[in-house]
């Protein structure tokens, strides 16, 4: 199996909504929209949807209010978490190819009205969730199995029939969320084998144990942007990680202290919340795979299962995945020449369906004798950031407080 390797293929952002509207908002940014054989499909090469100067409410004991108490109009998402929601909304985006402004009038200007019905679209949309939610209540049980994503792969309108350069062209692969275990005796190696040879390729179990905390500079890039906003890294094993832009617009954060998590995006409509349930799993996921030597022992032995291999970027990797709590899937990709760690996805869960983060990693270099990357790229599902560090600092000392919840300070 062949997959794609750095192949953007959600819209950016938390976009399309289902009856969401949040207080005094003010997004200033304009939308590009670009006409695909009657689909509207956003333009990457700018700023990514609710990107812009807008306004929520304040984070804080609002925070944990449901969806439809903290935002007004929402009919058909209703008592999920903030940050859920928000995750949610990234997955119409992805599932259609649609921005805010398809659905939200006035989405894109100075004076956006998220509450409003007008567009027929966000009608159509609510609809089309009962109706999913129904299917999947009557057929399987409840849960999942039917999505927006399983219809629509990317377009307004489902396709209804094969064309005939897909029947007989390069097959596109889907994979599927839960990976199949490869049998015994089909030459794919054991769990122990791959993750014995990552370890060495890495710089072996004594550097990796030697290896307590760091500090890395560099600079980001959004999706189609050559700003090089400042970007920060600090980690600090077990569990400590935070990533901070300084963008034009004030810093965005991602951060966790092995306990909490918090996203802030201070150019989105809601600027700062924190992580719950498998969002907060996946957030401090990320801070065990800063520390390569804890990702074999973080999931349980029966949790792990090794799959096919596959290739990335026309290199064969093996492919392992575990089962986390909440729900967690994270599936990692081991270069099998080099032995390292091509690319790490975690899923996780939400009543709309599972909600990917991908993170590709290349240019490992020796820090401290311990191979780090000092590029990577972070695609999640609200937009795609590019990652070039042009320093480590291994074993800094780093003051607690750079993990704890960030301060929304916009400039």
């Amino acid at each position: 199996m062949k997959l794609p390797s750095k192949r953007l293929i959600s819209s950016g952002a938390v976009a399309l909504a289902i009856g969401i509207v949040v207080y005094g908002t003010n997004d200033t940014r304009q939308t590009s929209i670009a006409s695909d054989h009657g689909n509207q499909r956003p333009s990457f090469g700018f700023r990514l949807p609710f990107e812009g100067t807008a306004s929520a409410q304040t984070p804080g004991s609002s925070m944990t209010l449901p969806s439809d108490k903290y935002f007004k109009n929402v009919k058909a998402i209703t008592g999920v978490p903030v940050d859920e929601f928000m995750q949610e909304m990234g997955l119409y985006s992805a599932a259609l190819s649609m921005c805010c402004g398809d659905c939200h009038v006035g989405a894109g200007t100075d004076n956006p009205d998220w509450a409003s019905d007008k567009n027929p679209r966000k009608i159509i949309a609510r609809q089309m969730q009962f109706m999913v939610k129904a299917i999947n209540k009557e057929h399987f049980g409840g849960g999942t199995t039917i999505t927006c994503w399983t219809c629509h792969r990317g377009g307004g309108t489902p396709s209804q029939t094969a064309s005939i350069d897909m029947v007989y062209g390069d097959p596109i692969v889907y994979p599927t969320d839960v990976m199949r275990k490869a049998p015994a005796n089909t030459g794919v190696p054991t769990l122990d084998d791959i993750f014995a040879k990552y370890y060495k390729a890495i710089g072996g179990a004594a550097n990796l144990a030697a290896l307590k905390s760091y500090t890395a500079k560099g600079t980001s890039n959004l999706y189609g942007e050559v700003n090089n906003d400042p970007a920060e890294v600090f980690a600090k094993a077990p569990g400590d990680l935070s990533v901070v832009v300084h963008q034009k617009g004030g810093d965005s954060v991602r951060t966790t202290d092995g306990k909490n998590a918090w996203v802030k995006l201070p150019l989105t409509v809601v600027k700062e919340y924190p992580l719950t349930g498998s969002l907060l799993e996946g957030g401090k996921l990320d801070a065990i795979v800063a520390f390569p030597g804890e990702i074999r022992t973080h999931f349980p032995d029966a949790n792990w299962r090794v799959s096919f291999p596959v290739t990335i970027d026309d290199k064969p990797v093996w492919v392992v995945q575990a089962t986390g709590a909440d729900g967690l899937l994270a599936s990692f990709y081991f270069d099998k020449q080099t032995g390292l760690l091509t690319r790490f996805v975690r899923m996780v869960t939400t009543s709309l369906g599972r909600v990917p983060t991908q993170i590709d990693y290349s240019d490992y270099r020796p820090v401290a004798g311990v191979m780090m990357p000092f590029k990577w790229t972070y695609g999640w599902i609200s937009g795609r950031e590019q990652y070039v560090m042009s320093e480590y600092q291994p074993n800094a000392a780093i003051d607690a407080a750079k993990f704890s919840e960030p301060m929304l300070v916009t400039k």
